[in-house]
């Protein structure tokens, strides 16, 4: 299940941190995060941000008249 974690330091700072989720859909999760607490001064990207949406395909073989 996708998660979004919010870690605060003693010095205010915030670390934003999406669990669970892929391709852009992180940073979809967390604009609000973003646009509420102001400006972003690093962003980071994981592995799974670059991992293709894995989709789901039906596909028939052969045909009846």
């Amino acid at each position: 299940m996708p998660q979004i974690h919010v870690d605060i330091a003693a010095d205010g700072s915030l670390k934003i941190d999406a669990v669970g989720f892929s391709g852009a859909d992180c940073e979809k999760a967390t604009r609000f995060l973003e646009d509420a607490l102001g400006r972003v001064r690093q962003r980071g990207r994981k592995p799974e941000y670059y991992a293709r949406r894995s989709a789901n395909l039906r596909q028939s073989v052969g045909g009846g008249r």
